[in-house]
């Protein structure tokens, strides 16, 4: 699968940590140069040194930036024009996450949760693909998440933003592929990185934890990674980490929604 990056350009969202970190060391071996962008500085430019030790070939470039802020997309859109970088793979992956009942949630971090998981990854996408389509052969890898799947109670804002980024992906999938360029959602279920912890509450940290241990499900950063790279390869427009979330997706998908919302109903008055 690897053929499909080789010596292209990667510019990563959400590069600082977690799977954006992943991405950008899966991709390093392959890749001809990285574009790491994120809000803390400090840990683009610790990743960035510690890649350029692996991969002497590599060209790192960092990029600093609230992407929640439409002027720091305009910033880096205008940032890659003036350096002549072409990007060949997009890798949406910053995103935010908030547990709790919507009625007492705090609005700022609503807000912020739509600009960085839908409106910043819909207007980068904007800014960047008409020079993907440009240059030919390219990518698009939106990460989303099983629960844009189902409307899930106590992550209500959160999951429907995940519906958007899988709706949408699908969508431009179709839209771009006789021009190219392959868009794919990665939708993993639950993974070991901060996410979970950013998004947990002060005061909430047990029933958050119950609510994200799902085992069978879990799926390492490493896991999830590959399948959503493998899956780009592949120009597969969805693809599930993990087999077996994979086919339980698959089976509750079939499953009437009136008996789907009954469920989830009852697991939200357990946690």
């Amino acid at each position: 699968m690897w053929n499909f990056f080789n010596n292209c350009t990667a510019l990563i969202t959400g590069a600082s940590s977690g799977l954006g970190e992943e991405f950008a060391h899966q991709l390093a071996p392959h890749a001809s140069r990285l574009i790491l962008v994120a809000r803390r500085n400090d840990r683009l430019e610790s990743l960035s040194t510690h890649l350029r030790e692996l991969h002497p070939h590599l060209d790192v470039r960092v990029f600093a930036a609230d992407l929640t802020l439409p002027e720091r997309r305009h910033a880096l859109s205008d940032w890659l024009t003036n350096e002549g970088i072409d990007v060949h793979v997009l890798v949406n992956n910053a995103g935010l996450g908030d547990h709790g009942h919507f009625d007492s949630s705090d609005w700022d971090r609503v807000e912020n949760m739509l600009d960085l998981n839908i409106t910043s990854l819909t207007h980068l996408t904007h800014l960047l693909v008409q020079g993907m389509i440009v240059n030919g052969r390219a990518a698009i890898l939106n990460v989303s998440s099983v629960a844009g799947f189902f409307p899930l109670p106590q992550m209500a804002v959160y999951s429907a933003t995940k519906a958007y980024v899988t709706s949408f992906s699908e969508a431009l999938a179709m839209e771009l592929r006789p021009k190219g360029i392959t868009v794919t959602a990665l939708c993993p279920g639950p993974v070991p990185t901060e996410f979970f912890d950013t998004a947990t509450r002060p005061g909430e940290e047990e029933t958050a934890s119950r609510f994200k241990t799902f085992p069978a499900f879990v799926v390492s950063p490493q896991e999830a990674v590959r399948a959503g790279l493998q899956a780009v390869a592949r120009n597969r427009a969805r693809v599930v980490p993990g087999p077996l979330l994979a086919t339980a997706v698959a089976v509750a998908l079939i499953i009437p929604f009136c008996i789907v919302r009954r469920i989830l109903a009852i697991k939200s008055t357990s946690l």
